[in-house]
């Protein structure tokens, strides 16, 4: 394979996160379903931030929380995602770098633009967490944006669900993955929401059956991919359409596909489940860094399930702890 500069290079919303807890009333009151994303706007943004408890401000955005994963992992990731040139901005492009990522997307001038986006996350006493999401100037992302030697560079792209909403956006994220396949790379993608699935079912289908080598999904997502209440019957007409799926099913643990393998991944245990804001973000972290080093599937599901781990034993979807760390005292890497 030619050299690769990136392990991983992640494309996806640039979001700044505003976590807060709450009991389950609060998601009565305010009309919010349980556990899913939903898409609002400036003035609700604004409103649901009012009515919210104490929160605190972390950089988050699923792509960009798996290459802060990754890069944790002693990777190499880097990241392409758009935000506004305002203080939110700074932050984020701070904090990501700050993790290790290469981050060199230019941000939007203030002038007739979008905020940087950001998502308020309610996390409820069980650790679900419900998210609210304003896109800002994320979804100005396009074509234009992408560097195409970055994508030539890395070993593999991954692409975020969440991105697919926006016409420009998804050209873009449609166009990474043409430039990615035609460099001989591979190509991952996270279905990131079931509502998310429910908006693109037949684009994601026909995306993962044209350009996608590594899919990643949760259990509610690949069942409504597939239009069925059946988990074996939606892994077996997944593992028809693509080479690699990973399906989480948290604390049931994980599941690996191909064409003639299933391999299942016990989760980690963990003393404490307090928020589960970016465990599928970190699983992918997991798995693609050790899928980048070439290690065997089970070890790639292995690392996934530690990453997760560690992301839902504490508030935030950004480790705390040094992945590579943790996982050489488990024997997964070396020293």
């Amino acid at each position: 394979m030619p050299h690769t500069r990136y392990d991983v290079l992640g494309i996806g919303n640039a979001i700044v996160d505003v976590l807060a807890r709450c009991q389950d009333q609060f998601l009565t009151d305010n009309n919010l379903a349980k556990g899913h994303m939903r898409l609002i706007d400036t003035a609700e943004a604004d409103s649901l931030y009012e009515v919210m408890g104490p929160a605190i401000e972390v950089s988050g955005g699923s792509a960009a929380n798996s290459m802060a994963g990754l890069a944790s992992f002693g990777g190499n990731a880097a990241f392409i995602g758009k935000v506004a040139n305002d203080h939110l901005g700074d932050v984020f492009g701070h904090d990501l770098r700050a993790a290790g990522v290469t981050y060199q997307t230019e941000a939007a001038s203030k002038e007739g633009r979008q905020p940087t986006a950001r998502c308020m996350i309610l996390v409820t006493p069980d650790g679900e967490r419900t998210m609210n999401t304003f896109l800002g100037t994320s979804v100005e992302l396009g074509v234009g944006e992408l560097d195409q030697q970055m994508i030539k560079d890395a070993r593999i792209t991954y692409l975020e669900g969440y991105l697919f909403d926006p016409q420009e956006a998804k050209e873009a994220f449609v166009e990474a993955a043409r430039i990615a396949g035609e460099a001989g790379r591979k190509v991952a993608l996270s279905l990131s929401d079931g509502f998310c699935v429910d908006r693109h079912r037949a684009t994601f289908r026909a995306l993962i059956k044209s350009g996608i080598d590594i899919l990643f999904a949760n259990e509610d997502e690949i069942l409504s991919l597939y239009e069925t209440g059946d988990f074996d019957e939606a892994c077996n007409l997944a593992r028809a359409e693509c080479d690699l799926v990973a399906i989480t099913r948290g604390s049931v643990g994980s599941v690996i596909l191909t064409s003639d393998e299933r391999i299942l991944v016990p989760a980690e245990p963990v003393n404490e489940v307090v928020d589960t804001t970016g465990a599928g973000d970190l699983y992918a972290a997991g798995f693609l860094f050790g899928y980048a080093k070439e290690f065997e599937l089970a070890k790639c599901g292995q690392l996934a399930a530690l990453a997760a781990s560690e992301i839902i034993s504490h508030m935030g979807a950004r480790p705390e702890h040094n992945l590579r760390d943790l996982a050489v005292q488990k024997g997964l890497l070396e020293a």
